[in-house]
């Protein structure tokens, strides 16, 4: 029962569930079978792709993010143009187009009458996390769902504008590992806004606050290594992993 686990817990646990959604069903389901999930369902339409993960009390959304090699994802994160949500204000096109792809299965998985006694739960990496979160606000305004309990986020791009993300309502842990530039867009000029509390991992693994030195720190760290470390701290291994050092 995820209720039951601490936040550090939770954190790890839909990390490792945001992680498993880039996997292939087989393998998914094998990895989320080890995490106390007894039914997995993969849902996929016009390269929109997300898991059900459910047991006998919790039901698990995770969007799966950004695929390099699927031309759908890489448009949807183009589609940057501000457009109405499907409830309060205005979003990005591209996840919001992602979303409509796959809401009305996921809405009615949640909707089934054995599914609303469980606690219901939305977590996603990169534009995963994007489509989570507009998943959660779409629950959380309609009266025939649950509310989601929480959402976990990991390197999410910026959502929707600041009436959409004041209206969300959802309790949201967003994480943020150091110098991930996925974090930046889509830019703030435009109207988006970032949404939820904000969990921040320094350039050494500690839970901090952003800023110039940190952003030098993981810079210099990166070119050490030979490495762009804007991009190679947006990989969901390194936010499991850095995670459970921080944490």
């Amino acid at each position: 029962m995820i209720e039951k686990l601490n936040f550090k817990q939770r954190s790890l646990l839909f990390a490792n569930l945001s992680r498993i959604a880039y996997y292939n069903t087989k393998k998914a389901t094998s990895q989320a079978k080890k995490l106390g999930f007894t039914t997995t369902e993969f849902y996929n339409k016009e390269g929109a792709q997300a898991y059900r993960f459910m047991n006998k009390t919790d039901l698990v959304i995770a969007c799966r993010g950004t695929e390099p090699t699927q031309w759908n994802d890489i448009s949807a994160d183009l589609k940057a143009i501000p457009v109405m949500a499907e409830t309060v204000s205005r979003v990005h096109k591209g996840f919001k187009e992602e979303v409509d792809e796959l809401w009305p299965m996921v809405c009615e998985d949640i909707d089934r009458k054995v599914n609303l006694k469980k606690k219901l739960w939305f977590c996603g990496h990169s534009l995963g996390a994007a489509m989570a979160t507009i998943m959660s606000s779409r629950a959380k305004h309609n009266a025939d769902l649950n509310d989601p309990v929480e959402l976990y986020t990991y390197g999410s791009p910026r959502v929707g504008w600041n009436a959409y993300c004041k209206s969300l309502n959802v309790e949201h842990h967003r994480w943020r590992n150091n110098n991930d530039i996925v974090t930046k867009v889509p830019l703030w000029i435009m109207g988006y806004r970032h949404h939820g509390n904000l969990h921040y991992i320094t350039s050494d693994c500690k839970i901090g606050k952003p800023g110039f030195k940190d952003w030098c720190k993981g810079m210099w760290a990166g070119i050490k290594d030979r490495k762009f470390d804007s991009i190679g701290d947006h990989d969901i291994q390194a936010y499991h992993d850095n995670i459970v050092k921080a944490l």
